[in-house]
């Protein structure tokens, strides 16, 4: 039989009826607007309003770093050392396996000196004396919290929106609702730099996946080791002309396969082997960070020379949104600091604390902060009290999902102020509760996107980044 009589007769009603009402819509819509300028071949979509930021930067700082010993001060807690923390505090909330059967839930004050910093008076930890530099450029977020109490689904939550994996990643969402702007580079770029922690909690490639959307809107991972990407060189004997002559052929046979069985993603397929064409000549250019001067270099601190680490990989973020890619997201990983906290967050703070400065300043130096909205933030919290031994000078801290701090910084956003405040215990939320989905509709809105119409059909439903619950912009962080 032949291969359409076959694809007819296999369709069902209800797939003629949604493809057929798809056609249409998309025949309605091609009419809409006037002509734009075409990315990657194709139109960009419009912004439901006009954007503060024109493209982000997300530092996920994975594993939950502890807001008490970082942003959240609470010096009143010195007083209430080896205590237990009040059940009224608690107020039955859930904790993980790890502390639920600990017969004593003990007070562990932060040792760390705190200060005010900038005209802003932000109180920061003396973890962070580069960060400290530029906080008169943040706005710090108290009171950010998740669904969710354990690793892999509260990344998973803060990436997608969901705690169940499959949905499209943040930054897919925003290639989606943004589109391209720049023809040689991916509209969304990843890196998993290594440090002294080499584990993520997890951290896999689903996490910037595009789950239901087009498959071309999933993010590139650009190694941290070796080359950037994978068979990003042609292998030996093939040189530019061949390839060129090789990607016309299969995109041919491409493009015959699509007219026959009409499967989207063979359009994906065509644009991917294009864009990975044009990367052959633009990212051996952009990786290559020796083209930077020495000044700006050592902004980011002595790592920045060390291909992979989290240094090189904030100056690389600013090339990159520097070329029009829409949406950059590091993870710097090892965070989850359960047991001897004071012997492992500092070797965190110290990979990560210059590179988050010399990001500001940089981008700040060339004009490109008012359009670029950089964010930062974990998964979750950590507790007031100490899971494990707890001395004087040692610690460690548990997940704590309703209390976690953020800072945003750039295109859209506040600069040099505090929003959301705790209870003394860092436990409860007080003032100004910031929801992760809030927190998603605010990054869209910078970007010129309502959270509440940037949809896609999937399964039947009209699918969103922010879920079904009423949620909107934090509006008093926004110019």
């Amino acid at each position: 039989m032949h291969p359409i009589s076959a694809y007819i007769q296999a369709m069902t009603r209800r797939h003629f009826f949604r493809r057929a009402g798809l056609g249409l819509g998309a025949a309605a819509l091609a009419v809409l607007g006037p002509p734009r300028a075409k990315a990657n071949g194709r139109q960009p979509p419009s912004p439901h309003h006009p954007p503060r930021a024109q493209r982000a930067i997300f530092l996920f700082m994975n594993g939950g770093p502890s807001q008490l010993d970082l942003w959240d001060y609470k010096p009143q807690m010195a007083n209430w050392f080896g205590k237990d923390l009040p059940d009224s505090v608690r107020d039955g909330q859930r904790l993980t396996l790890m502390t639920a059967n600990q017969q004593r839930l003990l007070i562990a004050p932060s040792i760390y000196r705190f200060a005010r910093h900038g005209r802003s008076g932000t109180w920061v930890s003396e973890l962070l004396p580069w960060t400290a530099r530029v906080v008169d450029e943040l706005c710090v977020i108290k009171s950010l919290q998740t669904d969710e109490i354990n690793h892999d689904p509260a990344v998973t939550f803060l990436c997608t929106g969901h705690a169940i994996p499959g949905r499209a990643s943040l930054g897919a969402w925003v290639s989606y609702g943004l589109g391209s702007e720049n023809a040689n580079l991916p509209t969304f770029v990843v890196m998993t730099p290594v440090g002294a922690e080499k584990l993520g909690n997890g951290l896999t490639a689903r996490l910037w996946g595009a789950g239901f959307l087009p498959g071309r809107h999933q993010g590139v991972l650009l190694r941290a080791q070796g080359e950037p990407l994978l068979f990003l060189s042609n292998p030996a004997g093939v040189d530019a002309s061949t390839r060129r002559r090789m990607l016309d052929s299969l995109a041919h046979l491409n493009e015959k396969h699509f007219a026959e069985v009409g499967d989207p993603e063979t359009l994906t397929r065509i644009a991917q082997y294009e864009l990975a064409f044009r990367m052959q000549m633009s990212v051996p250019q952009l990786v290559d960070l020796s083209r930077e001067p020495a000044h700006v270099r050592a902004l980011y601190g002595p790592d920045v020379d060390r291909p992979g680490t989290f240094a090189a990989s904030c100056l690389l973020a600013r090339r990159l949104v520097e070329q029009g890619v829409r949406f950059v997201q590091i993870f710097h990983r090892g965070w989850d600091n359960h047991l001897n906290l004071p012997r492992r967050l500092p070797i965190q703070c110290q990979e990560s604390d210059q590179p988050c400065y010399g990001l500001i300043t940089d981008l700040k130096q060339r004009g490109l902060l008012e359009e670029t909205l950089v964010i930062w933030a974990g998964e979750f919290g950590r507790t007031i009290f100490c899971q494990g031994t707890l001395t004087p000078r040692q610690y460690g801290r548990e997940h704590h999902p309703r209390c976690a701090a953020a800072w945003l910084a750039g295109g859209g956003i506040r600069p040099g102020i505090t929003h959301g405040e705790t209870d003394d215990f860092s436990f409860n939320v007080v003032r100004d509760p910031v929801h992760v989905h809030d927190l998603h509709a605010t990054i869209l809105h910078c970007l010129g996107i309502d959270h509440e119409r940037l949809t896609y059909r999937y399964q039947g439903l009209d699918v969103r980044l922010t879920g079904v619950e009423p949620r909107q912009p934090v509006w008093p962080i926004l110019l």
